[in-house]
Order: structure tokens, then sequence, then C-alpha cells
């Protein structure tokens, strides 16, 4: 059993992981922003936290995460606001991999997306800019760190039903993966600790299994 908290646990991504990772006997702390949705994260069976992480200094995201085993990012700022997006999607996300390394937190899993890098390639001019750019720079901390960090980079997501299989490597392209998939691969991630380190996993919906894809590369 790990503990795992999940920052973020309102989204689509966390609410369908959550559950998995109850069901595996892992003790889930999902994190919210907003009071109301403390029941729809109850109904996962994990036990809900409060906090406002844009807001929120290293020092409190630190007490928050004191003593779980893996911290999960799948938060972010929804797109359409430039400086909000950077104050979740990069600042934020860099505070809490500070807090997860002070708080003696031995794992970090980054969900970023399909093309993040410092050479993402999208146009300055464009709107997803903001977004490309600051999960780009909160992965390269990440990469940084001293953490046992997995970075996850799903590609376009659907509400599809999960497969259990994807595609990754060198040679695949940006696709479609379903949300439900992204969570099946968060739980193959806690589930391969050792395996799972250190990788950058780029995926769409696929042919091979999840866990084959995590535990062998």
């Amino acid at each position: 059993m790990s503990r795992v908290t999940i920052i973020g646990g309102h989204g689509k991504v966390a609410l369908l992981a959550a559950p998995l990772l109850v069901a595996d006997g892992h003790d889930v702390t999902s994190v919210v922003r907003n009071p109301e949705h403390v029941s729809d994260v109850e109904q996962t069976g994990a036990t809900a936290a409060v906090l406002d992480v844009e807001n929120a200094s290293t020092e409190q995201i630190a007490d928050l995460v004191r003593g779980s085993d893996v911290v999960v990012w799948s938060a972010g700022a929804g797109g359409g606001n430039p400086q909000r997006t950077y104050a979740v999607d990069r600042d934020a996300a860099i505070r809490s991999m500070d807090a997860a390394a002070q708080a003696g937190v031995g794992r970090y899993v980054m969900v970023s997306y399909f093309g993040a890098g410092p050479d993402h390639g999208t146009p300055e001019d464009s709107s997803f800019y903001a977004y490309a750019d600051a999960k780009s720079a909160a992965d390269e901390h990440l990469q940084g760190t001293d953490l046992a960090w997995t970075i996850l980079r799903p590609s376009g997501l659907t509400t599809e039903g999960a497969t259990g299989h994807i595609e990754t490597g060198d040679d695949v392209s940006a696709g479609h993966v379903s949300r439900d998939n992204v969570a099946h691969v968060i739980r193959s991630v806690v589930e391969h600790p050792d395996a799972a380190a250190r990788r950058v996993i780029a995926f769409n919906d696929g042919t091979r299994p999840i866990d084959e894809v995590v535990a062998t590369g």
C-alpha cells in the first residue's frame, strides 16, 4: 500500500484515477480548491483535502503532502487566462515539487501533455502557448530534482472508456487517448515504482497492455 496524494483531485482524470488507486488498496488523498467538490471526491473512496495550490506556499503544500509516498499532479488552470495558466501549471506545480522534496516524499508523477518540452514548437501568438510553455517549464524543473519522478504525456484526451492498451515510443506521433486510459496509466505507475522512475512516457490509445508498457518500457 502507498499513500498517494493527488493534486487537482476534482479534475476528470483524477476522478477516474482515485477509485482505481483505492481499489488497489492505496490510501488516497485528493486535493481540491473548492470545498463544494469535497463530496465528489469522497464518492471515489478518496479522502478530500481542501487547499488552493495556486496561492499556497511551498511550506503549506509540504504540510499537506508530508507522509505521502507519491504525489500525483493532475491540476491545471484550464486555459483561457495566460497569467493564471503560468500561476498554476508552472509556478504552483514547481512549488509542489519543491514541497514534496522538502516533506520527504520520494515519488512524483506529473500529468503533462504530448509534445511538452523545450522544443514544443508552439508559436508565441498561439492561444496554446502559455500552457505549452508553462507545462514544459514544470517538466524541466521536475527532471532536475532528486525525486523519483515520472512524467506522463498523454495526447489529445477523449471521453471514451478505458481499453487498458496504449502505444508509446520515439516513432509515435500525437493522436488521441481516453482520460480513462490515462487514469489506468497513473494506476500502473504507482504500482511499478522502480520501472516507472525517471521516465517520460508519451502515449496514445494503442494495442500494448498498459502494465507491459510501464513495467518493461
